[in-house]
């Protein structure tokens, strides 16, 4: 399979400040990649790297294997052939939803009637047939979002570039339209480079996720992989909440395998281990509500602490419950029976 995006060893400091630290990786054609992060973890600034709109330090971008960014030039956007989707979706507001699409197939001179073809075809695709001649002020959010994934696609680029495409949706619209896209993208078979915060959008719209930290790569694998075998404590906390025990102890492991633990007097085997352990060593064990199940216990095994608040979150309940003066966050998974 053809490679579309390469990225080698991106760096880029903000004065001072680095931002990214050394980003290497490959994007297949036909793939979705979706990258995840903390705030200030530099995903954005890579997105705009990719698209031409800043500089880099040091590395190289090729897509398509053209060199498109180093560190002595930046090719602008319009010549890199890709297109981007932004958070606003940044519509035309003076211009129906026709011109809109048709734009691009214009400025880059496509036959008419070639032009006509496409429009038809993306507009079926995403349900726009009865709103060509609106304009975006009359369309609803979900309809402008498809829009603007409208005017990206119609020109065929190489790779679209999507900055947080569903954070002005609500929640409802959110998983309809996260859904679609998905569909759609795998159906066109475009190669799409999606930023979000949000896990549950990577989960439900990617081949792969890129977890982000600190401008480097913390994780980069399938969806499943990351949830059920996180890397780091970054990465484990980001793709789903959890309870952390502190004062445990890693008895044996390896890397990428299972390990055998020791939680107070009691062993617990097959967890697992993300590092590499020789002899004994204090560790965090973190697992999620939903692995758990109920079952009496031995009197020495409670601990004391009373509630202070919960909140209804679907599936799991927070229990706010206070630990040496401060808040601690303990979830459990809601009882059916």
């Amino acid at each position: 399979m053809q490679t579309i995006l390469e990225l080698q060893n991106v760096v880029k400091n903000y004065g001072r400040t680095p931002v990214l630290g050394g980003v290497s990786m490959e994007v297949k054609e036909g793939e979705i990649i979706s990258v995840l992060g903390p705030s200030g973890c530099g995903k954005s600034t890579l997105l705009r790297i990719i698209a031409g709109i800043l500089p880099l330090d040091q590395g190289l971008v090729r897509i398509r294997g053209r060199e498109v960014s180093d560190k002595r030039r930046t090719l602008p956007p319009e010549k890199r052939g890709i297109n981007m989707v932004f958070q606003d979706f940044a519509l035309w507001p003076h211009m129906k939803v026709e011109d809109n699409i048709t734009y691009g197939l214009k400025v880059g001179k496509v036959d008419p009637a070639e032009c006509r073809k496409r429009v038809e075809e993306i507009a079926g695709l995403l349900h726009l047939d009865g709103l060509m001649s609106r304009y975006p002020a009359e369309l609803s959010g979900g309809q402008q979002q498809r829009v603007a994934i409208a005017r990206a696609l119609v020109t065929k680029p190489s790779i679209l570039l999507l900055d947080e495409p569903l954070c002005n949706l609500d929640v409802q619209l959110r998983i309809e339209m996260r859904t679609e896209m998905a569909y759609l993208f795998h159906k066109l078979k475009t190669t799409v480079f999606h930023v979000t915060h949000d896990p549950s959008e990577a989960f439900a719209m990617a081949d792969r996720i890129i977890i982000m930290n600190r401008g480097r790569i913390d994780q980069a694998d399938k969806p499943r992989t990351c949830y059920l075998r996180p890397g780091t404590a970054l990465v484990a906390g980001l793709l789903g909440a959890g309870n952390r025990l502190k004062r445990a102890v890693l008895e044996s492991g390896a890397a990428g395998d299972t390990c055998r633990v020791r939680i107070g007097q009691d062993i617990v085997e097959g967890m697992y281990f993300p590092g590499e352990g020789r002899g004994e060593l204090s560790c965090q064990v973190r697992f999620r509500p939903e692995d758990c199940r109920w079952s009496s216990v031995r009197g020495g095994e409670l601990f004391c602490g009373y509630g202070v608040d919960v909140h209804l979150r679907g599936r799991f309940l927070p229990h706010q419950n206070p630990d040496n003066g401060r808040r601690r966050a303990v979830f459990s998974a809601q009882r059916t029976d």
